[in-house]
């Protein structure tokens, strides 16, 4: 098993390191947006009863709707990890060949991730036995990989990928028998992007959609998948019965017709508001999407520190020690207090 990835949050632990409680703490590690939409009216019989198929079969038409995914019905997941997790499961980790004792060998199918990105792909693939390749660039996806993975806007750096570009991976991907896989958790900003509207004419692409993100509900652990049928078929098979909650379907199938256009309005001015208070401070933008912004810095440690110990939790990262990802302040009083922070810093 490989070691667990470490994820923006952690209040909890954030507060016993560095004091006070978690509600003092502005939390700007998440990519969530920080004004989430008021809740619709959740009827009683969805709380209190198992969810009934017509309550997925709406959040399933509401959803191919708001996304514009022509014939396919995306499925609600609890959340996209629990189908990056499922993902092994549709392709051979290997093929035994030759011999019929213990000292078989074994022709691995590789499967590439284009990184710097989430990590929770690449450890569900080396969980599994799988054999993952970081890929900078789309061209070295090769004929040799079974399934390729690319987050589209790129988290953490932001980075885009031209629909042609990916639809092009796509076709090399179906010639060799592999599948393409575009996580889309943080398109609804710019839904030009989305290849949602396109995926019914691609039949080796899965896509995943976030829900909790764009409308600042991630509690709700809710996402959506959309591929050919036989695909969601089987994930709706290994989640098994109930796999998402009533009050989630129902809140799903109500916001995903309500009017969105003021959201990203509001996720414009919050990002426009952290944006200020970053170069008031003197920090280099790097990249990032409307819900979070990468900085790079060399100082980005004694930065994440700093903040930490004026109860302002950002995202720093491992692998790349001069990053730190600021999730959006949720009003004009939190811009002020990062700035002021980020101000009374130490150069």
């Amino acid at each position: 098993m490989s070691a667990p990835i470490v994820h923006g949050g952690g209040i909890t632990a954030a507060a016993a390191a560095f004091g006070g409680s978690p509600e003092d703490w502005l939390d700007l590690s998440t990519g969530i947006n920080p004004c989430p939409v008021a809740l619709p009216d959740i009827p009683a019989r969805a709380w209190h009863r198992l969810p009934d198929r017509h309550l997925i079969d709406e959040a399933r038409r509401a959803a191919r709707d708001h996304y514009r995914s022509g014939e396919i019905l995306p499925l609600p997941v609890p959340g996209t990890q629990s189908v990056i997790q499922l993902l092994p499961r549709l392709v051979d980790a290997g093929r035994l060949v030759g011999g019929t004792d213990n000292r078989v060998a074994v022709t691995d199918n590789r499967v590439a991730v284009v990184t710097p990105t989430y990590g929770e792909y690449a450890r569900a693939f080396v969980s599994a036995g799988f054999a993952v390749d970081a890929v900078d660039d789309l061209a070295a996806v090769g004929a040799g990989h079974r399934l390729a993975v690319v987050v589209n806007p790129n988290n953490p750096d932001g980075l885009i990928w031209p629909a042609e570009t990916l639809i092009a991976l796509h076709d090399r991907m179906k010639a060799a028998d592999g599948l393409l896989v575009v996580d889309e958790a943080f398109g609804d900003t710019d839904p030009a992007l989305s290849l949602a509207s396109r995926a019914s004419q691609l039949s080796n692409l899965i896509i995943f959609r976030s829900f909790g993100k764009f409308f600042g509900l991630a509690g709700l652990r809710l996402g959506f998948a959309i591929a050919r049928s036989d695909i969601l078929t089987r994930f709706e098979d290994w989640l098994g019965p109930w796999a998402v909650s009533g009050p989630a379907l129902s809140i799903a199938g109500s916001l995903l017709r309500s009017d969105i256009s003021p959201i990203p309005g509001r996720i414009n001015e919050r990002c426009a508001g952290l944006h200020g208070a970053l170069k008031g401070a003197g920090l280099q933008i790097s990249g990032g999407t409307a819900l979070f912004t990468l900085v790079a810095d060399a100082r980005a440690d004694d930065i994440y520190t700093h903040l930490c110990r004026h109860h302002i939790l950002v995202r720093k990262f491992d692998y790349a020690p001069e990053w730190l990802r600021f999730g959006l302040p949720p009003d004009p009083a939190a811009d002020r207090r990062l700035g002021e922070a980020l101000q009374r810093f130490e150069r």
